[in-house]
This record gives C-alpha cells, sequence and structure tokens, in this order.
C-alpha cells in the first residue's frame, strides 16, 4: 500500500511539471540537443568576406564588381563526391526498381501492413527481402531481365544494366511562390489571396495563375518534364516534381573532347572499383539535385527510424558558401592555399590543372586525380582548386553581386521548360584537371547549363548548420 502510494504522489508531481506549469508560462522544450558532425563533412563557422575577384584580373573578364557579405554556418563534404559515393545512390534507385518490379509477381517485395496489421494508405518496398540476382525462379527472372538490355541491344558477354531506366522522382515545395504576398492564405475567405473570386478576374487571367512543375512518361515510355500554370486554390498547387535519369553520362569523356582516345575513361571511369576515390563527373545540375534529395531522406529517414531528430536539407552550397569556404578564412587571398603561386616553394604543384599548353602531367595527373591528393585548405577541405569544377545552386547573371542581399547572397531562379538557354545558367567554381591556373582562383565565376554533363565537373554537398553554437 505505501509503495503504491509513493507511485501515485510521483505520478502526480511528474503530471503537474509537464502540463499548466503551475500556471506559469514555462515553454515547451524538448530535451537538449547538439547536432552531430555528419560523417564525411567538415564545419564551417559563419563569418563575413569580401565575394568576387580581388587581386589579377584577365583583361575585361571581371563582369562584377566585389562585395562585402556575411554567411551563416554550415556544414560542407570534405571532398567532392567521389564516383563510390555516387555509386551508392545508383544502386539505390536500380534496387528500388528491381524490387517495384519483382513485387509485381512476389508480394513479399511490399509491404501493405503496418506492425499492428493495420493496411498502410499506400504500400512500401520491403528492403529487408534480398533481390535474387542470382537464383532467380521463373516469373522473378523475367523481371530482372527487363531491367537489362536484351536482344540487339545486347553485345556483350555478360548481362549490362539498361542505364535509361535508373529515372529518380522527387518532389519539393515552391517556397519562393509560397511567400510571395500575393499568395498568401486568406483566413478571412478561407482561400487564398490569388483567386479568381478575391481579384474579379477571368479563369484565363494570369493574375490567378502560379506556375509548377510536373513530370510522368510518355507513350514511349519517354521521360517528360514540363511547366504548366494553374489556378492557387491548394498548398498542394506550391508542390512541384521532376522525374530524372540518374546515371553519369559517360559518354561526355568523348564528347567533350573531339580527335581524342578517350574510349578508357568513358567505358570504365565511373563503374571500375579503380576510380572509386575520384570524383564523380558527368553529372548535370539535375542530377546532382537530385541526389542531394536522395541524401537527404537516406539520412533523415534513418534517423526517424532510430527515435532521432531530422535536420536540415542536404544540398547544393550557394555561391558565397562556396567562396566563403573555398578561402578557407583568408580573405582577399587569391588561392585556397592563401598565396599567390600555383607551386610550393620546392616548385610543386598545389591542385590538379592544366599548368602549359598542351602540358596536363606537370602537376601528376592526365585527367582526375583521387580526392584529397593535395594539402586542404584551412578550413580541412580538400580540392576547392582544381581536379573537377563544381556545381553550385545559384543561377548564374553577369550582375548577381550588384542586386543580391548582403547576408546569405544567393540568386536562385528555376528555369521553365519553355525558357531559353540563357536561363538555364547555374554558376560553376573552382576549375577542374582541364583548366588553367585563373580558373583556380577562389573569385573566379563561370558557368555551365543545367542538362549539361561534363567531364571536368562535378560537385559537393552542404547542409546548413542548426543553433548559433
Amino acid at each position: 500500500m505505501k509503495k503504491l502510494l509513493i507511485f501515485s504522489v510521483i505520478a502526480l508531481l511528474l503530471g503537474s511539471c509537464s502540463g499548466d506549469g503551475g500556471g506559469e508560462l514555462v515553454g515547451v522544450y524538448s530535451k537538449s540537443w547538439k547536432e552531430p558532425s555528419p560523417y564525411g563533412m567538415l564545419y564551417i563557422k559563419r563569418g563575413s568576406f569580401t565575394i568576387g575577384q580581388n587581386d589579377q584580373d584577365a583583361n575585361w573578364a571581371m563582369t562584377s564588381q566585389s562585395k562585402t557579405v556575411s554567411v551563416d554556418a554550415f556544414w560542407m563534404d570534405e571532398t567532392e563526391i567521389t564516383n563510390g559515393e555516387y555509386r551508392q545512390f545508383v544502386h539505390w534507385v536500380r534496387d528500388s526498381i528491381a524490387r517495384e518490379k519483382l513485387s509485381l509477381v512476389d508480394e513479399e517485395f511490399k509491404i501493405t501492413q503496418d506492425k499492428k496489421g493495420n493496411e498502410l494508405k499506400k504500400p512500401i518496398l520491403n528492403w529487408k527481402k534480398e533481390i535474387p540476382w542470382s537464383k532467380p525462379n521463373e516469373d522473378q527472372q523475367i523481371a530482372i531481365d527487363s531491367m537489362f538490355y536484351m536482344g540487339e541491344d545486347d553485345i556483350d558477354i555478360f548481362p549490362q544494366l539498361n542505364a535509361m531506366i535508373l529515372s529518380y522522382q522527387y518532389s519539393w515545395v515552391d517556397y519562393i511562390q509560397a511567400a510571395k504576398k500575393e499568395n498568401k492564405f486568406d483566413v478571412m475567405r478561407g482561400s487564398y489571396n490569388r483567386s479568381i473570386e478575391g481579384l474579379g478576374v477571368t479563369k484565363d487571367s494570369a493574375d490567378v495563375m502560379i506556375r509548377k512543375d510536373t513530370s510522368y512518361y510518355n507513350e514511349q515510355g519517354h521521360i517528360i518534364n514540363k511547366t504548366i500554370y494553374k489556378e492557387l486554390k491548394k498548398r498542394s498547387d506550391f508542390i512541384s516534381k521532376k522525374r530524372i535519369n540518374i546515371y553519369p553520362d559517360t559518354l561526355c569523356w568523348i564528347r567533350d573532347f573531339t580527335y581524342a582516345y578517350n574510349e578508357p575513361y568513358m567505358k570504365l571511369y565511373f563503374a571500375h572499383p579503380g576510380y572509386g576515390e575520384y570524383p564523380v563527373v558527368g553529372v548535370s545540375w539535375e542530377q546532382a539535385q537530385a541526389f542531394c534529395h536522395w541524401r537527404t531522406n537516406l539520412f533523415n529517414g534513418y534517423q526517424i527510424k532510430n527515435g532521432g531528430v531530422r535536420v536540415q536539407d542536404f544540398r547544393l552550397p550557394t555561391e558565397a558558401e562556396w567562396e566563403y569556404a573555398a578561402r578557407g578564412g583568408k580573405d582577399l587571398s587569391m588561392y585556397p592555399w592563401g598565396g599567390y603561386y600555383v607551386r610550393t616553394a620546392k616548385g610543386c604543384f598545389l591542385a590538379n590543372f592544366k599548368p602549359q599548353r598542351g602540358n596536363y602531367t606537370d602537376d601528376g595527373y592526365l585527367i582526375t586525380s583521387r580526392v584529397a591528393s593535395y594539402p586542404p585548405n584551412d578550413f580541412g577541405l580538400y580540392d576547392m582548386a582544381g581536379n573537377v569544377a563544381e556545381w553550385t545552386s545559384t543561377a548564374y547573371h553577369e550582375s548577381n553581386y550588384s542586386f543580391v542581399h548582403d547576408m546569405n547572397p544567393n540568386y536562385e531562379y528555376n528555369a521553365k521548360s519553355s525558357d531559353p538557354e540563357v536561363l538555364r545558367r547555374k554558376v560553376i567554381k573552382g576549375g577542374g584537371w582541364k583548366d588553367v591556373s585563373i580558373f583556380l582562383q577562389c573569385g573566379m565565376r563561370t558557368y555551365e547549363y543545367q542538362t549539361e554533363n561534363r567531364s571536368f565537373l562535378g560537385f559537393r554537398c552542404v547542409r546548413s548548420y542548426i543553433g548559433m553554437d
């Protein structure tokens, strides 16, 4: 009886502590939490710096004036994304497609009920069920064979995966459109401001239309990404979808350099284990975006499954974030290592680039090198100059620095399917193995079209830091 009384008193005290707070404003707080260091990423503390070229400049090449800006803290990949890391993405997409196909002939590849036996609103793939790559039954064999080249397309003695089927679909909320005043939800009317009734306009008027990206397969099985316009009625109208093939374009090794024998790189640079620690190339800006979305879901899915807390999204760095990280805390420095020269005092090169006309090899490499082959900058980041140029999230405009904000500056533009090529330009930074030294400068900027795949262009991810510590 005494034990029961003590238990009741404790329960009462706990209930009062977690209830109304004794009539006082005590707030709602969870347990203390400190963001753990993500694997392979480094913490870049917040700070200010002068963005843009601030030293040597080729004649008439400076397209923007320098500007002092501030950026918040973030995590950044220590190196560029490697072939091995990108293969994890490719294998995940491959396995998800295989399980989807196998679920049509074997129900065990889909989960339709939760642990309590309740029917799920939408069945999910069963990732615990092994894919029978080596010993499938007859029905499973047909499903698996549909993922490989067959008939006249199959010319190899070994089964060759059809990379054209490796598509990844993802969705995102267009917060820029949602934040516009004219798109605000009117709680008095119970509808969005931009509505036919609210504005008194015709249904065909552009005043009530918002843009939305959508994706689907056509009758021939080809991916169609299209921009549509529709009346704003509900939250889902702000949600866009995109479907994209995610396998690197290995033919870029031949396409980028005419009258050159680069077939060996085209055949094995991405797939061979010998290149696992080399930076992935042949990945477009859109494919890099898809990788970031997958990486976010991979990490947050694990966190939630194990009782953790979700974190900020993985994404491409803005131009300002990339340049700030490249400088390594050395404002107004020409190169990431802080000096004015691309050699050490002993004459050793400090990055992988094209040292002289026709001479690619004096730095020790002909094409890309293993990541982290050269010393890091003062932030501990490798290859912020040379090896491969890197995508940023920033849309390219010659006058970016003139109109962007001085706090977390960024110019973002999501090109419509009908836009001309000039609106599909994205800023790339750092220079690559085929570039001369001026492109290695921290403040140097150039562009590439978001749908292009290049043999000298890769990427790395960042993740915004949570908190102020």
